[in-house]
């Protein structure tokens, strides 16, 4: 029995022979590992006088067999004993070797912490940094900042260069708080920033969309007097205010950088450019770039894309062309930006063959297209009254360069196809749309479902849009505005309403032109009254009315109210911020004129050529009729 057993049994791992004999062949490499090397052995030596200096890292090449060791052992005793055959010596230089070394990253962490716990040893803040930028490659996040938390908490000095260096490593890896509070804990207690810290933390902000914690720091920066902005801060700031629509303050900072003998770079040039074109100022904007290139800073391609994007918009197409054509004579390659940009000018501007045009020399100039260029052409084919099949053409030469067509793609020909007539194409595409696997796209919805509610397709306009809601779980404010507007016009006012407090219901707040499209609805069903507070729950709901908003309810005031209440309304507008358009102006004409009131019809038309509104065909055909109707009248 066991308990009689004179010897101890052995471990049943030594029964096992081929166990045993890994268990030998470990030890010997464990031991030919440590043998002192023979005149044979490639080792590589250290140098003489090694020097390191902060942040550089070791002078030596650690030993290839303490390397072989942390590989196939890890950390542990057996790193240890290594350590001590080897008479490594453990000081700062060593750490820096193995953070260098291509082991885990775990087990740098593991070595890390060893040596911070041996006597008369400190880590200082270069070896703190070593092991962060490891634990930063391997996008070991939890543990990085771990180690960014302790090196903070230590009696370690702490540079400007090093704190710069966590801020673009917290910045990269998304934790802009955390970079915050680190940088403050630091600068509060270890370090003062130099402008290149405050620009590092800058950047990350920047990037994180932060322009307001810009303002705030930028502030602090200032009233320590300790650092003065140069052009990297003053390129930051500017684009924050940009950002934040303070133009003004944009403006006032580019004149106190050059009023500090610094030069502004094309990306400052172009940031301020962006400015000017937005607020319309385009020969100030000119201005700047004849100032750029009289101080030799040649546009760069996100100059020139900024030029052509805001002449565009100006209206100024040949001078935005001109632009294209110069650039490319000063031999700056355009990319898939600029020309995607261009072609939109070109096609919103009616000039399809020059956007084609455009399109073809993509291919010389090595510049590839993508969807963004497909589509934009292909709206343009419909904005520009081209035949539907030209559009489907080009949908055909974007399969065939591989690009595969985005659901805004499909929306663009769904919403074409629509403005043509061509209802039931643009339901096929729908459901291809859909056999591809694209999310319901809410805006081919509403084009469609506008389209059969034009054709008085009631009932399929009200399937799609449950189709809508069932896939989406909601609807757009837009599609809903569509659907109102329609049920309205066919006299399902009810059911108008009900939509219009789902919308509410939903979450899914009411626009301007869901409110516009009940109040034409309750005008149509005459009930005037009801609309008009609706009109006045818009400004309470934070919907600021529109110009339609206002000539919903005139043209309700004139059906069921006559003239008075229609020129008090009429009245009302002209001494609101909403001025009268040729609309209100000819339905109040019209209301004027049926009640025989010409001497004011004559004294409104009279206002109208003042304010610059011509006459049209409405206005006059208003007046005829009236004086038509009178005439029969006294027959």
């Amino acid at each position: 029995m066991m308990k009689n057993c004179a010897f101890p049994m052995k471990r049943s791992i030594s029964t096992f022979p081929f166990l045993s004999q890994r268990i030998k062949q470990t030890d010997n490499e464990i031991v030919q590992m440590f043998r002192s090397p023979g005149p044979r052995d490639e080792i590589q030596t250290f140098p003489k006088n090694p020097k390191v200096t902060r942040g550089s890292g070791s002078g030596r090449i650690l030993d290839e067999r303490f390397i072989r060791i942390l590989k196939i052992f890890k950390w542990g005793p057996d790193a240890e004993r290594a350590i001590e055959v080897l008479k490594l010596k453990v000081d700062h230089r060593l750490v820096h070797e193995v953070m260098r070394v291509d082991v885990e990253a775990n087990v740098k962490v593991q070595f890390f912490k060893w040596v911070g716990k041996r006597r008369h040893f400190e880590h200082d803040a270069t070896t703190y940094m070593a092991l962060i930028r490891c634990l930063d490659e391997t996008r070991q996040l939890d543990e990085m900042l771990r180690a960014i938390q302790e090196m903070v908490r230590s009696n370690c000095v702490i540079e400007p260069t090093e704190l710069s260096d966590i801020v673009r490593i917290l910045g990269r890896a998304k934790m802009v708080n955390k970079a915050i509070s680190v940088f403050y804990q630091i600068k509060n207690r270890k370090c003062t920033p130099t402008v290149s810290t405050y620009n590092s933390i800058f950047f990350m902000l920047m990037q994180e969309g932060h322009y307001e914690k810009i303002h705030e720091l930028y502030t602090e920066m200032c009233q320590e007097g300790t650092c003065i902005p140069d052009t990297v801060t003053y390129s930051v700031l500017i684009s924050a205010f940009g950002k934040l629509g303070r133009d003004d303050s944009a403006i006032r900072l580019f004149e106190e950088m050059r009023a500090n003998g610094l030069r502004p770079t094309a990306k400052i040039y172009t940031t301020l450019l962006g400015i000017h074109f937005k607020s319309e100022q385009i020969e100030r904007a000119l201005g700047l770039v004849q100032e750029m290139r009289d101080r030799n800073c040649p546009p760069t391609i996100y100059t020139y894309t900024e030029i052509i994007k805001g002449l565009g918009k100006a209206g100024r197409i040949d001078e935005a062309y001109d632009v294209y054509q110069r650039m490319l004579k000063e031999r700056c390659k355009p990319d898939v930006v600029l020309m995607n940009n261009l072609i939109n000018i070109l096609g919103r501007a009616g000039r399809l063959p020059d956007a084609i045009k455009a399109f073809e020399e993509m291919e010389s100039l090595r510049c590839v297209p993508n969807v963004v260029t497909y589509n934009t052409l292909i709206k343009a084919v419909f904005d520009n009254k081209a035949s539907a099949s030209e559009a489907l053409s080009w949908l055909a030469k974007m399969k065939e360069s591989d690009i595969s067509p985005s659901s805004f793609t499909y929306s663009i020909l769904i919403d074409g196809f629509c403005k043509t007539n061509r209802v039931e194409k643009a339901l096929m595409l729908l459901e291809e749309m859909d056999e591809k696997g694209y999310p319901p796209c809410p805006a081919a919805y509403c084009s469609l479902i506008n389209s059969l509610g034009k054709a008085k397709r009631y009932e399929a306009a009200n399937e799609l849009f449950q189709e809508l809601k069932e896939n989406c779980g909601k609807s757009s404010s837009r599609v809903y505005a569509v659907m109102i507007k329609h049920f309205g016009k066919c006299g399902r006012l009810n059911e108008a309403i009900d939509l219009f407090y789902e919308m509410k219901k939903l979450g899914c707040n009411p626009d301007v032109y869901s409110y516009n499209a009940l109040m034409s609805g309750m005008v149509r069903a005459g009930m005037i009254n009801e609309a008009y507070t609706l009109l006045q729950d818009m400004g309470q709901n934070g919907c600021a009315p529109d110009l339609n908003s206002h000539n919903i309810i005139l043209n309700g005031l004139v059906k069921s109210g006559g003239p008075q209440q229609a020129m008090e309304m009429f009245t009302k507008m002209k001494n609101s911020d909403i001025k009268p358009d040729a609309v209100s102006y000819n339905t109040l004409l019209g209301c004027l004129s049926h009640s025989g009131m010409f001497e004011e019809a004559a004294r409104l038309m009279k206002e109208m050529n003042c304010n610059g509104i011509e006459y049209d065909l409405i206005t006059y055909s208003s007046i005829l009729e009236a004086v038509g109707k009178v005439d029969e009248d006294g027959m």
